[in-house]
Formats: C-alpha cells, structure tokens, sequence
C-alpha cells in the first residue's frame, strides 16, 4: 500500500444558481491574457445541452480517456505511443475555434465618439482574434440562453444514447447547471499522451499541471484529456489548464472559483489513496463497476494502518490531521457524491452532489408536499428520465447509484423539516435509506450551514517543501514569461512583470492595470484599477516638465526611495 494525497473538490449542484461568478473569476485571475481568449478553465454548462467545447462528451469523434484492449489492459483511446508519433505534426482529433466559440468584444469607440445623427449608434461585435466585425452565434454557456431546449438537444451526446421519447420528454423535465473544471485525475490520460513529459502529477498534492519550459506544443494532451479542459495557448505555443490555483492552495486558500461562489457549493480538501492500486481500479472490465472500484481506493484517513503508511510515505502530520478533517472523505462516505463520467477510466477527482431540485419541484407541482419522505421516495422511483441522465454522467450508466443519493438527499430534507417544524426525530426516515438520525444531522450541517473552516480544509505547504514548491514548472510561469502573452490589443495583460505566487499571494497587488490604451482616446476600463504606470488621466509632458500639475513620486515609482 502507497500511501498519497490528492487534493480534491465536490459540487453540490443543488444550489448551483448558473450565476457564472466563478468562471468569471476565474477568467480574471488566469485567463485574461492574449493567446487564451476562447479558454475557460472554469466554465458552467447548463444540461442538457451540449457543453464547452460543444460535443466534448463523444469520444467516438475525439478519442479522449481510457480502454480496455483485448487483455483487459488500459491504453489510451487515441492510440500508444506509435500512433501519436506516427501523427505527431498533424494531429486531427482536435476541436477548433468553432467547437469552442469565436471570443470577442464590442467596438465601444462608436458608442463614445460617434458624432450626432438620427441613428443611435450600435456598438458592434469585434472578434479578439481577428478584429473583424463578426456575428455572435455561439459561446461557452450558449446553452444557458437556451435552458435544456430542443434547439440542441439532438446535438448531445448523453441524449442520443436515449430513445427519441425520452428526449421530447426532457424540455419538460428538468434542467441544471454543472460546472467544469480539470478534473485533477489519479490515472490522468493526458498526461499519459503528452509526447514530451511537460503534464505531470504533482506528488505533493496530485493537482495536474504544465512544464511550459517542456511543452511542444504537439496537442496530444488535449486530444487525450475526454473532459477538454486541457487548453491551447495560441500565441506561446504552449499547453495550458486548470492549475487548481496552487499558490493559493500552498498557503491554505480555496481556488478562486470556490472562494467567489455565491452559492457556496463547492468543497475543497484532502483525501489519501492507494496509488499502488490505481491502474488495477480503473481496469476493471465493468464500467458500472469503476464507481465502487474508486471508492475502494480512497483510504480511511482514521485507520491506523493508513496513519503509518501516511506517515512512511513522509505526509507531515497537519496533512493527515487535514484528510481526517476533509469534507470530501465526508461526502465520500456518505455516498451522495459521484464522479464525473468514471467511464474514461482517468480516475476523477472532482466530483458532484447530483441535482434533487428538479424531483421536488415536480411534486410540488403536482399539488402534493415537496418535502414529505414518502411522496419524494415515490417520486424518485417514478422520475426516470432525470435519474437516466445523470446516471449517464456520473456512473456510466448505472441508474442505482444516483438513485441511492438522491434518496439520501431527500431523507435528509424530510429529516430536518421534522425537527424544524415539529422538533421530532424520526429515525425510520434515516432507517430508510441505511444512515442514522445523527449522520443525517451531520450530513446536513456540512451540506447547508458549513461554515468556511468546514467547507475549506487545506493544510499550507511545508516550509522544507517551499523551495521546490515555488514557482516549480509551474502551468502559467509569470508575465512575458514561458506560458503568458503580453498586453494585446484589448488591454487584457497589464501590470508589471510579478511571478505570478507573488501575485496570488499579495491579493493580486500589481494585477489589472492597463499599460497602454488598447486604442487612441480609449482606457478599458475592466482592467483599470489605478496602478499602471500612467493611470487613467495620465499628466501631460508640458505639466510634468514645468513641475505644474504633477502627482509627487512615491517610494515605488521610477526614482523613489
């Protein structure tokens, strides 16, 4: 047994509202740059629908993730290593502008300095690849505008595995938000395809990230990735994803995306796991079965054989204490979360509390109690269609799963409305669906009144780890540095050149200042905050020389002390 730690996150996708703060703030903090306009590391799909990139889930055209071969071994879906030299300069399984979307921006300038006529002036799209006008006709949340409708329904790969009457059903069924991020895996298949070794797990924490001074720009990486959150940067000519935002975490902050999400729905912490069982976990021929298989693998942090073999394998003792403090194992073991697609066998870590919201809202729209345990448990055995899809996302197809979670969340809910309302404990609700009143009890403080300490359980790197932790082949290095553009022609780069740890560190101090209008007479104002070096009402020359309407120079500026 090895004993290994991984870095993991759970979405309750009950209180998923599709606000879409976390991919904005995402974008913010590391995609706001020339080269990753179209990139998301973090984007919310809203299902059905067909996803970002659009058909990502079809791994018949794009060859993502793992098979078995005839020996009932794993190899990658896109072929060995022969295949991808054989294929290395000309790579066809990769999705393209349009699979994703055409990023762009408006041409404000009409707007301000349009001179006086009959017409209202209109600020027209502009492409931030070419700078041509353009019409906008996708996104990476188009689905969003259309709410699960029948305008793209056919286009989803999870639905045409379904039959033609379950698909005209599912406008009226239900809808959800589920939001992406890389999936951190145990058995990452891109890191498997990359030709030139630049993925790598980190041993530290497992979050999978990026050698830019190592990557080649080849693609494999994001032809091997079944998820596509593996990007291309266009303008370095270098792979780029999801970085789990690793100075944060270093230093005992949750990601980004987590510490902005208005619903607070996102988990973050520690679980440990038997790496020497990985391979055998994600080969087992069942792909119903590898649910149950990642389960095994993940280790109880409370057993003291684990303890030791935490311990033999040099985990320090804050880190333990941290995995049996961690709301993942938790939720683990209450079995309400799920994987996402555990059938591309890469072994997820990031995963989700499925959806009950659209169950109670059906009984409550049939006039019956939407929190009453026995209405609910009927409505979940009747309620296929919901049940059907998200068993085609989060356990390959098997309906049992999803339904014992489901049922789960519904106990608890009829559980505490009996407390709540009539200050009673009715333990059979809990008998029902295997747990007792007290887990119940302890299942819903972490799912609706967590506090931050409880959602958030990251232990900070060690002081001995520092030097080979900072900046360590990082995925996105520093400014005009390996992996980050320069400050394009929307303003979208700015500041002065801070590796980007420092940045995170010091509360993004240096970041968002515009170094030059992207335009004459214009300042985006998005990235402005008052610390480039002419700020937004830059002194004239004539005033500078004659020392007449001058900002006196502080300690930072060019001849400070």
């Amino acid at each position: 047994m090895k004993v290994m730690a991984q870095m993991s996150m759970v979405m309750n996708l009950d209180k998923c509202i599709g606000c879409h703060t976390c991919s904005v703030t995402c974008k913010q903090a590391w995609t706001n740059r020339t080269g990753v306009e179209y990139v998301w590391f973090n984007n919310v799909e809203t299902r059905p629908g067909v996803g970002y990139p659009r058909g990502y889930e079809d791994q018949d055209k794009w060859g993502g993730g793992w098979v078995l071969n005839k020996r009932g071994r794993l190899k990658l879906r896109s072929g060995g290593r022969l295949a991808k030299l054989s294929r290395i300069f000309s790579n066809p399984k990769l999705p393209e502008i349009h699979d994703y979307y055409e990023p762009w921006t408006y041409d404000y300038d009409m707007l301000l300095n349009a001179p006086r006529g009959a017409q209202v002036p209109v600020a027209r799209p502009k492409s931030l690849l070419t700078g041509e006008n353009m019409k906008i006709s996708w996104s990476a949340n188009w689905d969003d505008n259309l709410g699960g409708s029948l305008e793209t329904m056919q286009d989803d790969p999870i639905l045409k595995k379904m039959s033609e009457s379950v698909k005209a059903e599912f406008e009226k069924a239900f809808m959800f938000y589920l939001p992406r991020i890389c999936e951190h895996c145990l058995n990452p298949s891109c890191v498997a395809s990359c030709p030139s070794g630049a993925m790598y797990k980190r041993a530290e924490d497992g979050i999978v990230l990026v050698d830019q001074d190592a990557c080649r720009g080849w693609r494999m990486c994001v032809s091997g990735c079944p998820y596509k959150k593996v990007y291309f940067n266009h303008k370095t000519g270098k792979a780029e994803k999801c970085t789990m935002c690793y100075p944060r975490i270093e230093v005992g902050l949750p990601t980004v995306c987590s510490e902005t999400c208005v619903g607070r729905l996102r988990y973050l912490g520690l679980v440990l796991y038997d790496a020497d069982r990985v391979a055998a976990a994600a080969s087992v021929e069942d792909d119903k079965d590898l649910l149950k298989a990642q389960r095994q693998i993940i280790l109880d942090p409370h057993d003291p054989a684990v303890i030791e073999g935490a311990r033999q394998g040099n985990i320090p003792e804050d880190w333990i204490e941290a995995a049996q403090r961690s709301p993942i194992w938790k939720l683990m073991q209450y079995e309400v979360a799920l994987p996402l697609h555990p059938e591309y066998r890469t072994m997820p870590m990031v995963w989700y509390i499925p959806p009950l919201s659209p169950v109670v809202d059906v009984v409550s729209g049939s006039g019956n109690d939407g929190e009453d345990a026995r209405t609910l448990f009927a409505a979940i055995d009747k309620l296929r269609i919901p049940i059907g899809y998200l068993a085609e996302l989060f356990t390959a197809g098997d309906i049992a799963p999803v339904d014992h979670a489901l049922r789960r969340l519904a106990a608890m809910r009829s559980y505490m409305r009996g407390i709540n309302l009539d200050d009673e404990r009715d333990e059979r609700i809990a008998r029902a669906v295997g747990m007792t009143g007290t887990q119940v009890e302890e299942m819903y403080r972490l799912l609706a009144i967590a506090k931050y300490e409880d959602r958030y359980v990251i232990p900070s790197a060690h002081t001995e780890q520092a030097h080979a932790l900072e900046e360590m082949a990082c995925s996105l290095d520093y400014e005009d540095g390996p992996g980050m553009g320069g400050a394009g022609p929307f303003g979208s780069s700015s500041g002065k050149s801070v590796p980007v740890a420092v940045e995170n560190f010091h509360v993004l101090q240096n970041r968002q200042t515009a170094d030059r209008p992207s335009s004459p007479g214009r300042v985006n104002l998005l990235n402005w905050d008052g610390n480039g070096s002419d700020g937004l009402f830059p002194p004239e020359a004539d005033s500078a020389a004659h020392g007449t309407g001058s900002v006196p120079e502080t300690g930072t500026a060019k001849g400070g002390s």
